[in-house]
């Protein structure tokens, strides 16, 4: 690994060689400056992704060369709590998705991550008199080293599955969140994830505390340009709801058809906690994706509503799980599938309900629109349950996009590609609907590009 400098000595990078050893996953614990038992943690984990097989089940990740991958890209030097601070050319690129108008007209905080590194947070003066933590993940480590090593990989370890380690040992950037007892944050969170850099790996760690009787909504999205090149983003993101309070986490992902976006996300919910999963899948190579929700506690509730777009040359293997673990839950789970010019969607999806539980409830609803014929979709549920005192439900539906819609909206004016749009735009409403209003405009935007066939 080596910084790049300019010849009047500015910075203009860092970024370590390709391919993953030992001496790279300490060097990254070093530039960080981490304690002894993270860079331990680090190695540990790289051991145990490296005696993984890669999965053999779902998404076809043939093509994806894990020695091909830059592991830790740092294209700007600091962080910055003033947007104008910003690099210029990188200001640019985040100034055209609106995250400094978002910032002063409707959330609690942002971020923007870049490549490898955070370069951007702030949180409203507001929560942060109320105690309200909102930093990237490595500061969160720095400055809270007691509560984040409390809670850190204890809802994801290491050995959960061969990304998962991955993460584990080469993680940099993410969200530390921490909400104190009884406050309540109205407005969202946002972080956004950017990968610039061609056949790089992104992989942020984002852990969210909710302490009892608190709350807090927040959002991240994710985009990267069109390149040649392959690349990988496999983020960890760990939720932990304490009892009584409420986590929405929502995830508007629009990665360009280059990127092999494998994911695992997480929550616990303790006593009387509630967690809504509001994940949207856009773009990407392949992504594979299934939120999970862990009821924990008596009276917790969990829910989970999702929509996959797949367009050409395209792989969304995505669902949801939720784990009953206690009586007197409640569960939810919602997903839609959009399948055009020959792209696939899956939906793979548990629900477990353990023995000796009484008076649980849950619905699982999944549905598929296909386009056209060339198109596939499929659906992989689980339904696991060992108790008898339960009211399940599951339904699943395909269907085809409705020629006599196309041809009755058509003749009210509107092009083939606004119909379709239109008829998609229906089909996802309940998504939609629990989308804060900037949020559902782009979604709606986001959909009529995939008509307009421009997205990426």
């Amino acid at each position: 690994m080596a910084n790049e400098f300019n010849k009047k000595g500015d910075y203009i990078g860092y970024r370590a060689e390709k391919g993953l050893n030992r001496k790279i996953v300490t060097d990254i614990s070093e530039r960080k400056n981490e304690p002894g038992w993270m860079t331990d943690f680090r190695l540990k984990a790289l051991d145990i992704f490296e005696a993984k097989p890669m999965p053999s089940w779902g998404a076809d990740l043939s093509d994806l060369d894990h020695h091909d991958i830059h592991y830790y890209v740092q294209s700007v030097k600091g962080k910055h709590s003033s947007w104008e601070d910003v690099p210029d050319d990188i200001k640019a690129t985040f100034d055209k998705l609106g995250i400094p108008q978002a910032e002063r007209e409707m959330l609690a905080g942002v971020g923007a991550q870049f490549d490898s590194e955070v370069i951007y947070k702030r949180l409203k003066d507001k929560w942060a008199k109320k105690g309200v933590v909102f930093l990237d993940t490595d500061s969160g480590l720095k400055e809270y080293p007691e509560l984040f090593k409390k809670y850190f990989s204890t809802v994801i370890p290491s050995h959960d599955n061969k990304f998962a380690a991955l993460n584990s040992a080469v993680w940099s950037g993410g969200s530390f969140v921490y909400v104190p007892s009884g406050v309540q944050v109205d407005l969202p969170l946002q972080a956004y994830f950017r990968i610039e850099s061609s056949q790089m790996g992104q992989f942020e760690r984002t852990l969210i505390i909710a302490e009892p009787k608190s709350s807090i909504h927040y959002v991240e999205g994710c985009s990267a340009p069109v390149s040649r090149n392959n690349s990988l983003h496999s983020a960890v993101v760990e939720l932990v709801a304490l009892p009584d309070s409420h986590i929405r986490y929502t995830t508007i992902q629009n990665w360009s058809s280059n990127v092999y976006n494998l994911v695992t996300k997480r929550a616990i919910a303790h006593e009387r906690a509630s967690v809504d999963w509001v994940d949207g899948n856009f773009g990407s190579k392949v992504t594979m994706k299934y939120p999970c929700i862990i009821l924990k506690g008596e009276q917790s509730r969990g829910q989970i509503i999702s929509i996959a777009v797949a367009g050409k040359d395209q792989q969304q293997d995505a669902g949801g799980k939720i784990i009953h673990c206690a009586s007197n839950t409640t569960s939810n789970i919602v997903s839609k599938s959009i399948s055009k010019n020959g792209g696939r969607t899956t939906y793979r999806g548990l629900l477990k309900v353990i023995k000796n539980l009484k008076n649980i409830v849950s619905r699982v609803q999944c549905d598929a629109l296909l386009m056209d014929g060339a198109s596939r979709t499929d659906t992989y549920p689980t339904v696991d349950i060992k108790s008898d005192q339960v009211d399940i439900g599951h339904e699943a539906s395909v269907s085809k996009i409705n020629d006599e819609q196309l041809v009755y909206l058509m003749s009210r004016g509107l092009s083939s590609q606004e119909a379709q749009a239109m008829i998609v735009n229906g089909f996802i409403d309940c998504f939609v609907k629990e989308l804060p209003m900037e949020y559902a405009v782009e979604i709606n935007r986001l959909i009529k590009m995939e008509m307009e066939d421009s997205i990426g």
